[in-house]
């Protein structure tokens, strides 16, 4: 996005995301890598920054960004970190759904707080039978008076071990299929949930991911977001926001795998000559400024959507489509430009490769996206 087509104070939120990036993320992301380690040690610092805050509206505390700043926001981030991105990424897409579902009472006491570290937020939707399907969900939700007593098992949920806060999809009237599933806001210093980490990841390991287990957790009815039997809905409309963020973690990727393949190509030295000058590296280099000049274009169209109220559903599954595999192909390109150092640990390309694979699946597969896509084009014939 070009800095000329943004507010003052916007292009100055993007710089101070960049600035701190490449200073306070980069390092501690390689670290994060080696030991497993997670994101959580700097929470504090990402609060003070405003990150946990940046799509809270302006009238409840938060930084009230356009989804074309966020989705800035995002890329600068992932490109010295993808693990932060996503944390922050997952974090907002919760708060906005809180801000659209939640009861007026409880909206503002929410999200008054949503900048806190201490409140930090996860989506619980995933199963381990219910991954691309949400519809097949089988944690239960039973009535009892005033509140739902919430029983089953979330997998792969980011922000899990910390997270205070749960946006989880429960079936709440079995037996009606898509229609009896239902949005709760979960308590996570609840009595009843159990969190077990996630480790081996393939990449963004300093991301947290877990198994969360509700056992009769009970739930107030007032913490239903949206309507009973409208969780589905409600869960779909916050995934195509939340694409646009995967979308731009990708480009974060992308562009960072981009600068250490040009920076690697002035350096290496082959035949005599800096590799820089040869064909085939030029082209590699060519093919990934177009690819990642075409996703970042997507990517800016679907946030102009989603800000401009065009509802435009396909937008953001088409950014995430494109963007994502692109980040892997470019990726892809960076380990070989490096040839045999891109394929050990000490070459930043090495964990971008790794951490580049995950955007094509969470948040909707690409085959989900082709899927949505496919389905708008046909609707509209």
């Amino acid at each position: 996005m070009s800095d000329r087509a943004l507010e003052q104070d916007e292009s100055l939120l993007i710089r101070a995301a960049r600035d701190f990036s490449r200073a306070e993320l980069l390092e501690r992301d390689r670290k994060w890598d080696r030991l497993d380690g997670s994101v959580t040690e700097i929470l504090p610092k990402l609060a003070e920054m405003g990150m946990f805050n940046l799509m809270t509206p302006e009238d409840i505390g938060g930084l009230g960004c356009s989804y074309r700043t966020y989705s800035a926001i995002l890329q600068e981030i992932a490109y010295a970190s993808p693990s932060t991105a996503v944390t922050i990424s997952v974090h907002n897409m919760v708060g906005l759904v809180v801000d659209r579902f939640a009861d007026p009472s409880l909206r503002r006491t929410w999200l008054e707080h949503w900048g806190d570290s201490k409140n930090f937020g996860a989506f619980a939707i995933s199963e381990a039978n219910a991954g691309s399907d949400p519809g097949a969900s089988l944690t239960k939700a039973n009535r009892d008076g005033d509140n739902f007593v919430l029983s089953g098992e979330k997998m792969w949920i980011t922000n899990g071990l910390t997270a205070r806060w749960f946006v989880t999809l429960a079936r709440t009237s079995p037996g009606e299929g898509k229609a009896g599933l239902s949005l709760l806001m979960v308590d996570g210093d609840s009595k009843g949930i159990d969190r077990t980490p996630i480790h081996g990841k393939m990449g963004i390991r300093g991301s947290e991911t877990a198994v969360i287990a509700f056992d009769d957790v009970v739930v107030p009815a007032s913490h239903l977001l949206g309507d009973e039997g409208a969780g589905l809905s409600a869960s779909l409309t916050a995934l195509d926001g939340g694409r646009i963020g995967i979308a731009a973690q990708a480009a974060g990727i992308a562009r960072s795998c981009l600068d250490e393949m040009i920076s690697y190509a002035h350096e290496r030295e082959q035949f005599g000559t800096k590799i820089a000058g040869f064909p085939a590296i030029q082209k590699m280099i060519a093919d990934s400024h177009v690819e990642l000049a075409a996703a970042t274009e997507l990517i800016d169209y679907a946030a102009w959507s989603k800000d401009s109220g065009r509802g435009d559903w396909a937008a953001s599954s088409k950014a995430k489509l494109y963007a994502t595999e692109a980040a892997n192909r470019i990726a892809y390109r960076a380990v070989q430009l490096h040839g045999g150092m891109g394929y050990v640990n000490e070459c930043r390309v090495e964990q971008l490769f790794r951490d580049a694979r995950i955007t094509t699946i969470y948040e909707g597969t690409s085959e989900i996206q082709r899927v949505v896509i496919a389905r708008e084009l046909l609707k509209s014939s």
